[in-house]
């Protein structure tokens, strides 16, 4: 929640217009989103809002294809947005027109929850608010009266689990905490994940952190755990832009699972791209390219047990 900042006091961070923090403490946050750009609402996806925290009134958006006559029930794709832990929601209007086309180009049911942000919120609350998404959609998968608008079109045995940037990093911690087959969720069983240019930090500069670009979309201005190695993931494809100052830790962290004997480890590198590539320009060819890779992604694996 927003507080209003004393007229003496001076701003210490800015985060890309929307979010100020002041010398005093105080934060503002702007109503309006970082990316200003309209929303491509054509009719073909379908969507509403759920309250899936009453306590915390946080809520996740619901989509599904307009046309669902076909009879069989979808995958269910979750999608956690970015914002460095401390801006974006899924309101925002990049964040919907990527649902509308994972929606429409994936065929798939998409849950697209928000999270607590920091400054006002510490980490690890943002993980917690992702693990309650999934503990929501567990209780509509064993309910006797779940939501009609999800149950009928849903198929809760074929779950992936997708988050961009920070998103990414929320992913990653839900795969470790649920480990292989994803027992804690039952009915629910999510079949794998995909890390979409995923937040990944650390001690010691990479190459592309110490070389990026100073000016680029994510810069090193914007962005200044417990041992994987025991743990059994499921599937995991990681994306990373080859322009991307992240790059090298989405490589390293792809490496170091399949070392660690996760056969089932994808890593895609989109040479020449930047962060977020893929909801900044959507509709570009390495954008297309990408949502080509995730649906072959799903097809593989829907018939795993």
């Amino acid at each position: 929640m927003s507080e209003i900042s004393n007229s003496k006091a001076t701003v210490v961070e800015d985060c890309r217009g929307v979010l100020h923090v002041y010398n005093d403490g105080s934060i503002v946050r702007s109503s309006r989103p970082s990316f200003n750009v309209p929303i491509n609402d054509d009719g073909t996806v379908l969507w509403k809002d759920v309250v899936f925290d009453t306590a915390l009134d946080l809520q996740l958006r619901l989509y599904k294809p307009a046309d669902d006559s076909a009879g069989s029930k979808l995958p269910i794709f979750i999608y956690i947005h970015g914002g460095g832990f401390c801006i974006g929601s899924r309101t925002w209007p990049n964040c919907q027109n990527y649902c509308f086309q994972l929606t429409s180009r994936l065929r798939a049911v998409v849950v697209a929850p928000d999270y607590r942000l920091a400054p006002e919120n510490r980490l690890p609350d943002a993980i917690e608010d992702g693990f309650e998404a999934l503990k929501w959609l567990q209780t509509q998968a064993v309910s006797d009266e779940p939501d009609p608008w999800l149950s009928h079109v849903a198929d809760f045995s074929h779950v992936y689990i997708s988050g961009d940037s920070a998103g990414g990093n929320i992913a990653h911690h839900l795969a470790a905490r649920l480990g292989f087959g994803s027992p804690e969720l039952d009915p629910v069983r999510v079949r794998g994940y995909v890390l979409l240019a995923p937040f990944f930090g650390g001690t010691i500069r990479t190459k592309s952190e110490a070389e990026g670009p100073k000016d680029a979309f994510l810069n090193l201005e914007l962005i200044d755990s417990q041992s994987l190695e025991a743990i059994d993931f499921d599937p995991i494809l990681v994306v990373a832009g080859g322009s991307d100052l992240l790059k090298d830790r989405a490589e390293d962290y792809a490496k170091r699972l399949k070392e660690w004997g996760n056969k089932d480890i994808e890593y895609v590198e989109f040479e020449g791209q930047q962060h977020g590539f893929f909801t900044i320009y959507p509709n570009s060819e390495p954008s297309n390219k990408l949502m080509l890779i995730i649906k072959q992604f799903i097809e593989k694996h829907l018939g795993k047990v």
